[in-house]
């Protein structure tokens, strides 16, 4: 017989238990852990997107620059044109420009649709994908007429002194000071081999990648103020950027590619290289004088010494 604490006991082993749950002090101690498990990852996540990224700026620059000596090659070692003159068809040397198209914010066909002007041009033949013009970091957009929000087409600049403004020197195409006319423009790949004239071909570099407040015909004009020619001493007070800045997208660095067709990002040292991007406004527009001082900047030094050499 069954004694009445039996019956009870035996009675609880059979009443479904009491749903269990988390105290309000445990569910904050597991948001908290969450917090910091999030706080930890998002800059690894952060670091990871832009070394993705800079990875497919570099590749973008290789194809260009395989592209560039593919098209020297097929043309009896004469380089495609860092830019054309504004002229249009006006100007026979403009067909040989790489790019005609001049960037800005407008709503410009030729801002946002490659079939405008990449496509038409001579490097297409050598590499048929639009994607590889735009860096993966550049986020510059325009609105077209129908007031839809489009990205830029172009990214890449290519370095003036690889052509020229379809063959017109700085100072006679550009008028950006007297230093213009102390440097030769190179129209064949065999004008990069000899280092007496040019940093060489592993040294002299081809397309950059420039800021999207910045960017807007087709060559990057790197301002050689206080660098040695044959009649002046280097001055690196005098050093400064003209109109044209590289990007800095990619952790402060940017992609450059070279005329042997090797890429790499390159980081940046110095502030002055990396003044506030200025979203949808064009700072550094042909003509517009804007300059950037830059005195005994590191990367003033460096890009100079890969772009050219004094007659």
């Amino acid at each position: 017989m069954k004694t009445n604490r039996q019956f009870v006991v035996s009675r609880a082993a059979h009443l479904p238990r009491a749903k269990l749950g988390f105290t309000l002090i445990e569910l904050l101690v597991v948001i908290a852990i969450i917090a910091i498990l999030a706080a930890m990852l998002l800059p690894s996540l952060g670091r990871a997107k832009l070394k993705a990224q800079g990875i497919q700026c570099m590749n973008n620059g290789r194809q260009l620059s395989i592209a560039w000596r593919m098209y020297a090659e097929d043309n009896r070692d004469r380089m495609i044109l860092s830019s054309d003159d504004g002229t249009g068809s006006k100007n026979p040397k403009n067909a040989a420009a790489w790019t005609w198209s001049h960037l800005d914010f407008t709503s410009n066909p030729t801002n946002w649709n490659p079939a405008l002007d990449i496509m038409v041009r001579p490097l297409w033949t050598y590499d048929k994908s639009a994607a590889i013009y735009r860096c993966p970091g550049d986020q510059s957009t325009v609105v077209d007429t129908t007031g839809v929000t489009r990205p830029r087409c172009r990214s890449y600049s290519m370095n003036f002194f690889l052509g020229g403004f379809a063959g017109l020197p700085a100072s006679d195409g550009a008028g950006v000071g007297a230093w213009g006319g102390f440097y030769p423009l190179y129209f064949r790949l065999a004008d990069l081999s000899n280092p007496g004239s040019s940093p060489g071909p592993s040294q002299t570099y081809v397309f950059i990648d420039e800021r999207s407040d910045c960017i807007n015909w087709g060559n990057f004009l790197m301002d050689m103020d206080g660098y040695p020619t044959s009649t002046t001493q280097g001055s690196p007070a005098a050093y400064q950027w003209n109109e044209d800045l590289p990007a800095s997208y990619h952790g402060q660095a940017c992609g450059i590619s070279f005329a042997d067709a090797h890429s790499e990002i390159h980081g940046w040292k110095v502030a002055s290289t990396m003044p506030p991007l200025v979203q949808g406004v064009l700072q550094g527009g042909k003509g517009s004088g804007q300059i950037w001082l830059a005195p005994y900047s590191q990367d003033v030094a460096w890009m100079q010494n890969v772009t050219a050499r004094p007659k």
